[in-house]
């Protein structure tokens, strides 16, 4: 619910990219990172530091705040938060209604979700930065459009997306936030720490629209309905990094041939 506050607080105020690519966090060497965000004729940047525990606030200004990140109530940490923003004169409103989950209990007003535990907070730090550097080197083997690899606060995963260049055919109940997402051909992977619904770490693959026979291929989760790779079986492999880059590649590989990818056109030799 955290990153949803910060996160928001960039999709609120930053010009509209294609994709919701004005919406995500990016993996610094401590943590998550908003980028600069532009409010007025200056510039911000929220950072959750989660080697020191710290949410910190920069301005291009030179001014600065920090908040302590601590088991408390997310109603807690978003009036703070915004106390933080009014004393460097930013007002910004965003939606308080949470994005992609279940609890729809407003931030202001939601008491009941107040952990934070060190320990695991720096664990998926760890697997944030791995995982990115890994996917940025997936990343680089291809021509085509490519997003950046970022962290998605809804779904809260991390993800790289190519495109094929071809539009996709919309679908039949349109849907204002998938329909911009996947507005032309995708094959997107990343990492997933997991939900309610699947309790399980992995990095994922899928291809959209996806083509026939796609559920035929190697690492089909029929339940999910993508490829799925579990964190478990990276932990345990010889070479973590070289088996998530065959994940990605031979899913991508797979879907880039079902789909009738131009190949040679997309990717670097």
């Amino acid at each position: 619910m955290w990153t949803q506050i910060v996160g928001k607080t960039r999709l609120a105020l930053s010009p509209r990219q294609n994709h919701w690519w004005h919406v995500p966090l990016y993996v610094t060497s401590r943590g998550l990172t908003t980028s600069p965000i532009p409010f007025g004729n200056q510039t911000f940047e929220v950072e959750f530091e989660f080697l020191a525990h710290q949410l910190v606030i920069r301005t291009s200004s030179g001014g600065g705040r920090s908040m302590l990140l601590f088991p408390r109530s997310v109603a807690d940490f978003y009036a703070e938060y915004m106390a933080c923003l009014r004393s460097f004169g930013i007002d910004v409103k965003i939606t308080l209604t949470p994005e992609e989950f279940d609890d729809t209990t407003p931030f202001n007003q939601d008491q009941h979700h107040a952990s934070y535990d060190r320990e695991y907070v720096d664990c998926f730090r760890r697997i944030l930065i791995n995982a990115d550097r890994v996917l940025k080197e997936f990343r680089a083997r291809f021509l085509g459009k490519c997003s950046p690899v970022h962290f998605f606060w809804g779904s809260f995963d991390l993800a790289v997306t190519r495109f094929s260049g071809r539009l996709a055919v919309p679908p039949v109940k349109p849907d204002p936030i998938m329909t911009e997402a996947y507005s032309h051909e995708v094959i997107s992977c990343g990492f997933w720490p997991g939900d309610r619904r699947s309790r399980h770490p992995a990095f994922y693959s899928y291809t959209l629209p996806a083509p026939p026979g796609i559920d035929k291929e190697p690492f089909w989760d029929g339940q999910l309905g993508e490829f799925i790779l579990k964190y478990e079986a990276i932990r345990e492999a010889k070479s973590p990094a070289q088996t998530i880059l065959d994940f990605c590649q031979g899913t991508y590989e797979s879907g880039a041939k079902l789909a009738q990818w131009d190949r040679q056109a997309l990717e670097c030799k």
